[in-house]
């Protein structure tokens, strides 16, 4: 099994900014490294939705529109570690933050549907 703990979530004010960390552990053989990563968020009566992905070594990522160039997802391979670097915050971005990780080194970073392990989430709170 492969454990994935989120910290960093809070109360902040619009336009500010936090920065949340996953912590991956777990199963014998698996190799952080070699995985792509994901960060997921879900607002209260809405969807999970894929919002930042990043490859295995971090030389690519996507990010959903309504973040894009004010989040940035990156990786510490030897921390076995993945962030998310959130700015300009709004109050639409208040969900709870999910990281997780696909169940194949092939899967597509891009593809919602790749992802198997999941974190127990984070609260973000952007007050207006």
């Amino acid at each position: 099994q492969v454990q994935l703990v989120e910290s960093g979530g809070g109360l902040v004010q619009a336009g500010g900014s936090l920065t949340l960390s996953c912590a991956a552990s777990g199963r014998t053989g698996r190799t952080f490294s070699m995985y792509p990563m994901g960060w997921f968020r879900q607002a209260p009566g809405k969807e999970r939705e894929l919002i930042a992905a990043i490859t295995s070594r971090g030389g690519s990522t996507y990010y959903t529109g309504s973040v894009k160039g004010r989040f940035t997802i990156s990786r510490d391979n030897v921390k076995n570690t993945v962030y998310l670097q959130m700015n300009s915050l709004k109050p639409e971005d208040t969900a709870v933050y999910y990281c997780a990780s696909p169940s194949s080194v092939l899967s597509d970073y891009s593809d919602y549907s790749t992802y198997a392990y999941w974190g127990q989430g984070t609260q973000v709170t952007v007050s207006s």
